[in-house]
């Protein structure tokens, strides 16, 4: 990986000896002569590292560090002195400088000293990437439900996960399409790595190629500096563009290119930069058939429909509806910071006739509002919004007309909980509030085998 660093020193000669040195290691280096260049320079380029001469005429180099500290927070910075005195170390490290270098220096321990400062910036961009890596993995949940189409589901993202192949996720607006593209990047091989999200409905062209390509300094009015987008952000993880049919035919040539030739150009630039990325789309419209109309390119149609995956609406699970209401409740109740509430049996009959025309992200809605309204331990059917008893009686056919009795609601509880205490009976008992032997009997009594 090559490093870029900057040389800050306002005397030519001892500037270029140093740019020199470094550049012998093979480094990328710029100069500047002055603070203020300095500062220029750092607008416009990212650089892991910046040595600062501390003794200049227009702005030394304390003052370069608290910006540097204050607006490039991750680059380090070396101090550059001749005046070594220990106050003066001492100061500048507590302004945030990796160290000091005393005038004159030798050529081994000025490279040695940029070598630790590096590894110290590789050592916390790591950090960094498993830090966000966690904070990623702790957003998704396992999708939840026992319908057929969703048990059907698990298993297709399980099987796909693992491959390399483009994957289109398809359903209608709150089926939960984002959660499908993390668990798809979250069982592949590129879990170590970032999962990055944009939904292509939010952008016009303009904003939204400089969001997945990047620009250039100067590329337009207001690009103060280069910006890195999101293709290069996702390097070696998975990128997921949400509403991909929303993108217009100029944007889709785009974006067909980048992933044809496994590189993009910045907004203004002249460069094509290789791109290891899996990108994941979703949609609620039928892009086939637009393929087929012309409104949607076909090429790219079927660059991304390598795979497809299809999000049930909850219209089709509605058995899975008490155990997402519950699920919805408790994380409501978290956020709050509230005793969870029992549902009650009045508030689940409605929830079953509802026909959920917003899916799986209206429930979640109506449930966090139900735990804000509630006050005495229980969601009845008065906390959940009046367009619930709007809805037609007959939302379902057949056998699903019959309503969720006591025990299909215990059972499905009982489940849930079971799942989440990732199958230890013992852990799901004590959840529960009984003991292991009552939790047993009651799966003998739902018909469910004993582990």
């Amino acid at each position: 990986m090559t490093h870029r660093i900057l040389v800050v020193d306002d005397e030519a000669i001892a500037r270029d000896n140093l740019a020199i040195l470094l550049r012998k290691r093979k480094y990328e280096v710029d100069t500047a002569a002055s603070g203020e260049e300095a500062m220029r320079a750092l607008a416009g380029a990212d650089y892991d590292l910046v040595l600062t001469d501390l003794m200049m005429d227009d702005m030394d180099g304390m003052a370069l560090l608290r910006h540097i500290r204050q607006h490039h927070a991750d680059t380090e910075v070396i101090m550059i002195t001749g005046y070594a005195t220990v106050e003066t170390a001492v100061l500048a490290m507590q302004e945030g400088a990796y160290h000091y270098l005393a005038k004159p220096y030798r050529i081994e321990e000025a490279r040695a000293l940029v070598q630790k400062a590096l590894e110290k910036r590789a050592l916390n961009q790591e950090v960094h990437r498993l830090r966000e890596q966690l904070r990623e993995r702790s957003l998704p949940v396992p999708i939840l439900g026992s319908a057929p189409c969703i048990v059907e589901l698990k298993r297709l993202i399980a099987k796909v996960a693992p491959a390399e192949a483009s994957v289109l996720i398809l359903g209608e607006t709150g089926t939960g399409k984002e959660l499908a593209a993390r668990m798809v990047h979250l069982f592949s091989r590129r879990s170590d790595r970032r999962f990055l999200a944009i939904n292509c409905g939010a952008f016009n062209d303009a904003l939204l190629e400089s969001e997945l390509f990047g620009h250039e300094q100067g590329a337009f009015s207001g690009a103060a500096r280069l910006k890195k987008g999101l293709f290069e952000a996702a390097e070696g993880g998975t990128l997921f563009l949400d509403e991909v049919g929303e993108m217009s035919l100029a944007m889709q040539v785009k974006l067909l290119r980048a992933l044809q030739e496994r590189s993009i150009r910045r907004v203004g630039g002249t460069v094509d930069i290789p791109v290891d990325v899996r990108l994941v789309a979703a949609t609620n419209r039928d892009l086939k058939r637009e393929a087929e109309a012309g409104t949607f390119r076909a090429d790219l149609f079927y660059r991304l429909n390598v795979v497809s995956l299809r999000m049930p609406p909850l219209s089709e699970r509605r058995a899975d509806i008490p155990l997402l209401a519950r699920y919805f409740t408790e994380k409501s109740a978290r956020d709050m910071q509230v005793a969870p509430p029992a549902i009650g049996q009045d508030a689940l009959d409605a929830l079953a006739r509802y026909p959920f025309p917003g899916n799986v992200r209206e429930l979640q809605n109506i449930m966090e509002r139900a735990v804000v309204l509630c006050s005495d331990g229980v969601i009845k059917a008065g906390h959940l919004p009046p367009d619930l008893f709007e809805a037609p009686d007959h939302v379902m056919r057949g056998d699903e007309r019959k309503a969720l009795t006591l025990d299909d609601n215990e059972r499905d509880h009982i489940m849930w909980m079971l799942e989440h205490a990732g199958g230890n009976r013992t852990l799901a008992a004590r959840l529960l509030g009984i003991d292991r032997a009552s939790l047993w009997r009651k799966l003998k009594r739902f018909g469910v085998e004993a582990g």
